[in-house]
Parts: structure tokens; C-alpha cells; sequence
């Protein structure tokens, strides 16, 4: 997929105070991770918000120019952002290189309406929404589109019916259901009709009652 470039700084200031007083600046606290370490960073918040805003959910792949003259090829790993406003509040990158094959996960989108959700009110199940594989980093595609307009009720799409690119290998396992198309949830009819029939017989049993109390006052009066 293509590559971005971000400018990106080192820091050596942590904690709490450091990423409020940054943020009022106008940058984005972050980290980047190699091999089990970890270096604080600090990017521009606008120009990370539009990166992932750019992303939207894809595996990312960026450039980080460093203000010390190092560039390094990192995958976007985490973000955090502020759940009331939506503000980017942090972002976790991991270094990759590109000569070294690396495992993600790959997002799967649906493209169309499948004709037995359309026209004869299945529901679609989505049970896998990505992917995993292994490939270089400049091999990682952004996501992986599936057609599922011809899925009929009873029709399912595996992860073997993906068009995998060349160099790259699946992880997942290929008969692992992605989506399928299945019956609507049947209304039980059974307990209203039981409950009509019980309704129904309710009133006999008064009667009998009544006829029986009937017949025992006539027997006191012949006693």
C-alpha cells in the first residue's frame, strides 16, 4: 500500500503532565517499538490525525522522519483518543523492516447487497471481519474487498475465496467462514394458539363447577 511520511521527533520526557503540556502545543504524544524497546516520540496532531483519519481502520504503513536526520519505516499499531470528543490523544507505531516479513491482520469489506438479504429477507453474519497474513511491508494491501451480492439464503464466503496477491501468505485458516447469508429468526405461533385454546376451555371448567354445585344444593334439599 502506499506510504505516508510523517515528521516525527524524539523525546525523553514521560508521563502524564509531559502529555497535556504537548498536546497544548499542538503535538501527539506517541512511541515507536524494535525487537522488545521502545522509544517515546512526539508527531504533529494534525498531521497524525489526518493520517489516520486517512487510514480509516487499514493497515498503515509511514515513514518517520526524525528531526535528527533518521527516517524509520513503521506500521501504525495503536491509537488512543478521547471518548468524548473524539480527540487523537496517543499512537503506538512499530518498526518494521523491509527486508523482513511481518504477520497482520487485514480488514475484510463488503461490497453490495447480497440478493438473499434483498429479496428474500435473509440476514447477512459477519463472523470473521479480518485476515491474518504474512508478507513484506510493502506488500501489506490496505484491505481485502468481497462481492457478496450473489449470496443466496444458505450461502456462505470462505477465507479461500479471497483473491490473495502475490507475496503474501495467509495465516488464517481457509475454510473459515467469513460471511454467510442465513433464514430470518421464525416467530414462534405455537404458544398464542396455546394460549387461545386455553383461554377457550377455561370457561367449561366454570360451567362444570357451577353444574356441580348446582346438582349438590338439590341433593341437600332432598335430604
Amino acid at each position: 500500500m502506499e506510504r505516508v511520511s510523517l515528521n516525527a521527533e524524539l523525546r525523553d520526557a514521560t508521563g502524564k503532565s509531559v502529555a497535556r503540556k504537548l498536546r497544548r502545543e499542538g503535538f501527539i504524544p506517541g512511541v515507536i517499538y524494535r525487537e522488545g524497546k521502545s522509544q517515546p516520540i512526539r508527531l504533529n496532531r494534525k498531521e497524525a490525525a489526518h493520517f489516520i483519519n486517512a487510514s480509516a481502520g487499514e493497515q498503515g504503513i509511514v515513514e518517520l522522519n526524525f528531526n535528527n536526520g533518521d527516517k524509520k519505516i513503521a506500521l501504525l499499531k495503536d491509537i488512543q483518543v478521547d471518548p468524548v470528543d473524539g480527540e487523537l490523544l496517543h499512537t503506538d507505531f512499530f518498526e518494521v523492516s523491509m527486508m523482513e516479513t511481518i504477520t497482520v491482520t487485514v480488514p475484510v469489506i463488503v461490497e453490495g447487497v447480497a440478493v438473499g438479504v434483498k429479496r428474500d429477507g435473509g440476514i447477512l453474519q459477519k463472523t470473521l471481519r479480518d485476515i491474518e497474513i504474512e508478507c513484506l511491508p510493502d506488500k501489506i494491501p490496505g484491505h481485502f474487498m468481497m462481492d457478496i451480492s450473489g449470496l443466496e439464503i444458505g450461502d456462505s464466503i470462505h477465507v479461500k475465496d479471497i483473491e490473495i496477491p502475490e507475496g503474501v501468505t495467509v495465516l488464517s485458516g481457509i475454510d473459515e467462514v467469513l460471511f454467510s447469508v442465513v433464514e430470518p429468526a421464525k416467530v414462534e405461533e405455537e404458544a398464542p394458539a396455546e394460549i387461545e385454546e386455553a383461554a377457550a376451555e377455561e370457561p367449561e371448567v366454570e360451567k362444570k363447577g357451577k353444574k356441580e354445585e348446582a346438582g349438590a344444593g338439590e341433593h341437600s334439599k332432598g335430604e
